[in-house]
């Protein structure tokens, strides 16, 4: 049926249009002004026509259909991509299609093609069709496929009998209706089963396939800590250099799918993505796509309690979305110069910037408000002559239990990575009215985002004033020198290598005796549980002989009598 709805111009003719005569542009273009009823999946006349372009052309011509039956999109070739108009108009998610249907002729009668029904699950459209135009412009027949719900017994989507055109009767309204409701009580039934978000992580570098694996397993339990399901895991051993995509187009696409599939809400990448990555990703998908460094701001986020702690994070979240603001194409800065870019004002991209980069320094001056608080503070306990021990080590690897054993304190202390973000300091009390202040701070992690460094360098900076370093270190981790390594390089950066360091092996009680004594030989460590108060006299005796050396160190520096005191830590509960 001819309307005079609306025209379209040349720049929505998309696909192979290179040597058209200006007539068959005008042909194309008038597919436009067609409209399909509701209940049919392409009508006879549009099919007809769609022969004919495709017997003149000697290339299969297709048409992008809306539910309402309107032409969306006309497309020349067999290279099937979506503009991004109609990618914003028509949105598409793990729980739902995309309310389009792509038709489209071929010059031979032949079934669907593997790359066909790969754009069919990637672009979740609501069927796709291939109709075989035989050399006079004759219909042939008429092949199609749609999706299934998520998690199908090992089906994504399901390939029809193929069937001549003239017998094609499927009432399109009432199967689109039938398909969403199985899509939508599917959705409902995951949905529930989870309560959660979901996510599939990827992991894409030039590492073995045995070190992507553990970095797996450790971004798993990041997800966790931010309360997302882990649904599956994909490995991929890329070559060295920069990628589009991170992985290829191609296995992109699949990865994608397998979200899509599955039902997942989002992909986490162990990877840091580049800005460019991020929006090359985001024009290819609207699945949520996010890294290891969002992921772990975003967990920062959830726990910052104290003020300091949400300044320290929103600052860190603002320098990593900074480099990647954006906006599509040159239409959105005034910055490209020439004529109909001069002129008062600014765009909203570069507004957004300046906003972004006006709050960073608000932010920055707070912190240093917070960082000369932290010099008076430290200034007042250095005049009372207290020696400060400081906790660190990798993340969840006991530090806030152990304080809590030593200090008889109630600092929170769950099983879940990043759970202390904010410095917690206590005091353990000497015989004699001496004391010592134990501090408990962030946990590292391997390749800790920069943002988080120097956003936390105040917090971090607790460290330098420490006279102690107690490195702990989970014993019961399957990467034991990674997460080792990992402090020490950060302890490096930060500049406090020649701070004195002990390294104590905790959650001994999570490993045979044996295993746990041939470790701390071979690391120089003590080994203690700190579930097992009973477990802490080798570490308690070693911290009063460090104690001891800095109160002797100090009278002899002073100039002061040396009275032989016996200094001993009480002994916790």
């Amino acid at each position: 049926m001819l309307t005079n709805e609306r025209r379209t111009p040349i720049s929505n003719l998309r696909g192979h249009i290179t040597g058209l005569r200006a007539s068959q542009v005008a042909a194309l273009e008038r597919l436009y002004r067609r409209r399909v009823a509701n209940d049919a999946i392409i009508s006879p006349d549009l099919a007809k026509i769609l022969g004919q372009l495709t017997v003149e052309l000697r290339r299969p011509v297709g048409v992008v259909l809306t539910r309402r039956g309107q032409v969306q999109e006309v497309i020349i070739g067999t290279e099937l991509t979506l503009s991004s108009t109609t990618l914003t108009l028509f949105r598409a998610g793990s729980r739902a299609l995309r309310g389009l249907r792509c038709i489209r002729t071929q010059l031979h009668d032949q079934p669907l093609n593997q790359e066909v029904l790969t754009d069919l699950a990637f672009l979740r459209l609501d069927l796709i069709g291939i109709l075989s135009v035989a050399a006079d412009g004759q219909l042939g027949h008429f092949y199609m496929a749609h999706l299934l719900p998520p998690n199908s017994p090992g089906q994504l989507f399901k390939v029809c009998k193929a069937l001549p055109f003239h017998t094609l009767a499927i009432a399109f309204d009432e199967f689109i209706q039938n398909l969403e409701e199985e899509l939508q009580q599917a959705s409902t039934h995951y949905a529930v089963g989870r309560g959660k978000e979901s996510a599939i992580l990827v992991s894409a570098s030039t590492n073995s396939r045995v070190e992507q694996e553990e970095r797996l397993t450790e971004l798993a339990e990041l997800a966790t800590s931010a309360d997302v399901m882990v649904i599956d895991r994909i490995v991929q051993r890329i070559p060295d250099g920069h990628q589009r995509y991170l992985l290829g187009s191609g296995k992109m696409k699949d990865v994608l799918i397998q979200t899509l599939h599955r039902g997942a809400d989002m992909v986490i990448f162990d990877q840091t993505l580049s800005p460019a990555q991020l929006r090359a990703i985001s024009d290819m998908t609207d699945i949520k796509v996010i890294d290891r460094t969002q992921l772990i701001l975003d967990i920062f986020a959830r726990r910052a309690h104290s003020r300091e702690g949400k300044v320290q994070v929103e600052l860190a979240q603002l320098r990593y979305l900074l480099p990647r603001l954006s906006g599509r194409g040159t239409q959105l800065s005034r910055l490209g110069g020439g004529i109909g870019t001069r002129g008062p004002g600014e765009s909203k991209l570069e507004t957004d910037r300046r906003r972004v980069r006006d709050r960073i320094t608000h932010l920055e001056q707070e912190l240093n408000k917070f960082a000369r608080h932290q010099n008076r503070r430290r200034s007042r306990r250095g005049r009372h002559g207290l020696p400060v021990v400081s906790l660190v080590g990798y993340t969840n690897a006991g530090k806030s239990t152990l304080l809590n054993v030593l200090t008889q304190s109630q600092v929170s202390a769950q099983n879940r990575l990043f759970e202390t973000l904010d410095t917690t300091s206590r005091r353990l009390r000497f015989p004699e009215d001496r004391e010592v202040i134990v501090t408990d701070t962030v946990g590292f992690i391997r390749d800790l985002p920069q943002e988080l460094v120097g956003a936390f360098r105040t917090t971090l900076d607790e460290l330098r004033e420490a006279d102690l370093l107690l490195h702990v270190v989970d014993v019961s981790a399957a990467d034991v020198d990674v997460q080792i390594t990992a402090v020490v390089a950060i302890l490096e950066e930060l500049q406090l290598t020649a701070i004195p360091r002990v390294l104590v092996f905790n959650k001994c009680d999570r490993v045979l005796s044996h295993q746990g004594e041939l470790l701390c030989r071979r690391y120089g460590a003590i080994g203690i549980s700190a579930l097992q108060p009973g477990t802490l006299r080798p570490l308690l005796t070693q911290l009063e002989s460090h104690v001891k050396a800095l109160l002797f160190s100090e009278r002899q520096t002073a100039g002061s009598p040396q009275p032989d005191d016996a200094l001993a830590l009480a002994t916790p509960p």
